[in-house]
């Protein structure tokens, strides 16, 4: 059995990391009956953990459970390095030479806004599962793409307002200093206030490459303020989160408030310097029985030292095996030569699978599901290992995500 899948996962990703290269004559004859889909990912950087060589997994995983249904699926990686000039390059040379036909993951918002430009002007499938800018559902939102797990605006409104209710009246925000660090702390500045709260202040860190944060958490700490909202992602959450405390910030009585924290980083915290946190995800390994069946799936399948699907690996999961339902229904050719049709195919089909369950997609390309308030547990709580959360508050579909007359989406009729 393990043999035979190790011989699946082979046949179906022809892994590509760098530059593309140009079709063969016998791969170019096979090519109206190959669905082509590009994980364009961090395998080497900050977000390595919460997307990287788990979202490719994830994806051949989706590949792996929708079957044989008349076409070919392949599969193919390339590292954006977090660089929109780099990701756009690779997606153009996907496209011009190996026929992709889907893009899916993209961690980075810079990255992601770039490439849902190129999409849209070749009119491919961009299926957006680890960027959080909301501007992907907003003023650039776009008939080839589909914001798909989560995103600044429900993180926001989730944790945020959560915390001042729980008595963080006073903020401080070390931001990340691109698109996705700039609308998590705007967002999340916004429901701060509407809740009661005030910001006394924030600064913000280059990215890529910050791995001393001592001078922001001075300011941090100078500011008196209540809670220390950490504005980034990934290993940047990691070692800020860290440093605060290596700097004594929760023994002084500030809380320190990671607004985009993974699973996969909480493992790498450790329960005894994120216990008792809190924090918001639309995915968690064992919700319950769908959730822990597909995390031992993706788990079978090969994710490395094995790290459990996060909710943007499950977002990979979710959006490709949606699409290739849509494939399906309209035929391999079909969908090959029209991107556009293809996703208008998604947003008409009602979603279901085993990471997120039954949901739909809005006509401003916003995937709708729950999203989970989860307290991290404390190591005396745990279980076991990756046993980490405690279910806090549901948000409904509806409610989760921004309301789409605010969005300002030009797909949108008002």
């Amino acid at each position: 059995m393990e043999s035979s899948r190790r011989n699946f996962l082979s046949a179906t990703g022809a892994i590509a990391l760098g530059a593309a290269t140009p079709m063969t004559h016998a791969r170019a004859q096979g090519a109206a009956n190959t669905i082509r889909i590009g994980v364009l990912t961090d395998m080497s950087g900050p977000f390595r953990d919460i997307s990287g060589p788990t979202s490719v997994v994830a994806t051949r995983t989706a590949v792996q459970d929708f079957g044989s249904r008349g076409f070919n699926v392949e599969v193919l990686v390339a590292d954006h390095q977090n660089r929109p000039d780099v990701g756009v390059n690779l997606v153009r040379q996907w496209i011009d030479r190996d026929g992709v036909d889907m893009v899916v993951d993209v961690p980075s918002s810079g990255v992601a806004l770039a490439v849902n430009t190129v999409m849209r002007e070749r009119n491919k499938v961009y299926l957006n599962s680890t960027a959080a800018t909301v501007e992907l559902t907003g003023a650039q939102c776009s008939p080839n793409t589909i914001h798909w797990t989560y995103d600044t605006w429900m993180l926001a409104r989730s944790t945020g307002a959560a915390l001042v209710r729980a008595g963080g009246q006073r903020w401080f925000f070390i931001t990340a200093d691109y698109a996705f660090g700039h609308s998590l702390e705007a967002q999340t500045m916004e429901f701060v206030r509407s809740a009661g709260g005030t910001v006394v202040g924030s600064v913000r860190h280059p990215f890529p490459g910050t791995t001393d944060y001592s001078s922001f958490l001075l300011q941090a700490q100078a500011s008196r303020a209540q809670i220390v909202g950490i504005a980034n992602a990934g290993v940047d959450a990691i070692n800020a989160i860290k440093q605060a405390g290596e700097f004594g910030l929760m023994r002084r009585g500030q809380r320190v408030a990671g607004l985009l924290v993974f699973v996969n980083d909480v493992n790498s915290l450790g329960l005894q310097t994120a216990g008792g946190s809190v924090l918001t995800e639309t995915f968690y390994w064992d919700l319950n029985d769908r959730t822990r069946a597909v995390t031992q799936r993706v788990l079978a399948n090969g994710s490395p030292g094995g790290n459990r699907p996060s909710m943007g690996h499950a977002g990979c999961y979710s959006a490709t095996l949606h699409y290739l339902k849509a494939v399906a229904d309209m035929g391999a050719a079909a969908a090959k030569a029209d991107g556009r049709a293809v996703i208008e195919r998604m947003k008409a089909m009602p979603t279901d699978d085993d990471a997120f369950g039954q949901g739909s997609i809005r006509p401003d390309g916003r995937k709708l599901h729950p999203a989970y308030l989860f307290q991290v547990k404390t190591p005396q709580e745990s279980r076991g290992p990756w046993d980490f959360y405690t279910l806090l508050q549901t948000t409904s579909p509806e409610e989760a995500f921004r309301p789409m007359a605010q969005g300002n989406c030009p797909l949108v009729r008002t």
